[in-house]
């Protein structure tokens, strides 16, 4: 009989048993510090055994097999297999995190994975990572840091498309002694398209609908002091009421430019506070100019419609603003790379 691996292995790399006079009666592969046995099958002709389970990290394993050969004598052989160590796992938490029943993602939604330690080998990580778009779309991985990576497609996301993210990391060699600790796999769905688009010239945002527009309102965006970003913006939160408070970006109580209050009706379409929101303040300036701190103004009335109709993942599309291009670490800035630029955050070159 033959064993194999042999020692240190990677935990999902199968422990087989081979016998070349005979057949495989039993093989028992034993845990050493826990006592659990490890699933396998004897194939139909009785010469191998396979495990058919992941083993852990770090483990030692008892391997007995028993076989028979052709003039009925028995054999028993005993081995034992290692498993790899290593020195960190990497755990992939996923964005977004898995729906909710029911849950659905706008046609700008951008996917993916955070690691919880850095990535020296990002080709390894981005080779385990697996994006399954129905209908499909062509999509590509782009590299934020050493810990994030993000997908998305060449444009929006088709409405009512399924996207499925497998991330099969268990036991992948992520360079530098890390390993990845689990896979995990989720599916979401992406419901009709609903994009606004908000002019800084016009103070005008239209609302369309899977690309017909069925609203517009007038808007107030950010002063010249403190401008809206230009580009593409995601919405990644929703709330009914946020305090807003210029401390945490810098300005305190005391400082010029200070404020704290609350809004109604937000929803977060950049991470350094714009927001598509309520104020009654600014309703004589909402489609005349620009007075905001940087989010895009609405009246009650328009911003109770839009807080309706609009949810995670999808778009508003700032132009004429004066505040730059929303930087692409900004939840999610993701859109403003061309394609061309997008495919070049990739690890896998070629």
């Amino acid at each position: 009989m033959s064993f194999s691996p042999g020692d240190q292995v990677s935990p999902v790399t199968p422990i087989t048993v081979k016998v070349a006079n005979g057949k495989l009666t039993t093989v028992t592969v034993t845990n050493a510090a826990k006592g659990n046995t490890v699933k396998g099958d004897v194939s139909a002709d009785g010469l191998t055994w396979t495990s058919s389970e992941p083993l852990g990290y770090g483990a030692t394993y008892n391997v007995v097999a028993d076989a028979t050969n052709a003039d009925g004598k028995k054999t028993e052989q005993k081995s034992t297999v290692t498993t790899i160590t290593p020195q960190a796992q990497a755990y992939p938490a996923l964005t977004p995190a898995p729906p909710g029943q029911g849950q659905t993602f706008g046609v700008g939604q951008i996917f993916g994975v955070s690691f919880d330690v850095a990535i020296t080998d990002k080709s390894a990580a981005e080779k385990a990572l697996t994006v399954t778009s129905t209908p499909p779309q062509a999509g590509a991985w782009y590299w934020l840091d050493a810990k994030t990576v993000h997908y998305r497609p060449e444009k929006y996301w088709q409405a009512g498309t399924t996207v499925k993210l497998d991330a099969n990391l268990y036991g992948v060699n992520l360079g530098g002694g890390v390993y990845g600790k689990t896979d995990r796999s989720v599916t979401y769905t992406i419901h009709d398209s609903w994009v606004a688009q908000a002019d800084g010239n016009t103070k005008q945002m239209a609302i369309l609908h899977n690309g017909a527009v069925v609203n517009t309102m007038p808007i107030s965006l950010g002063k010249d002091q403190t401008p809206t970003h230009d580009g593409p913006h995601v919405i990644s939160d929703k709330q009914q009421q946020v305090v807003m408070d210029s401390c945490t970006y810098g300005v305190c109580q005391g400082q010029p430019g200070y404020y704290k209050s609350t809004e109604y009706w937000d929803l977060r379409i950049s991470n350094d506070g714009e927001f598509v929101h309520e104020n009654p303040n600014t309703v004589n300036q909402q489609g005349s100019s620009n007075v905001s701190h940087g989010c895009v103004n609405l009246s009650p009335d328009n911003a109770k419609w839009f807080f309706d109709h609009f949810n995670l993942g999808d778009v508003v599309e700032v132009t004429n603003a004066g505040g730059g291009k929303l930087p692409l670490w900004d939840t999610f800035g993701d859109w403003e790379l061309s394609w061309a630029e997008w495919q070049k955050g990739s690890a896998i070159k070629g």
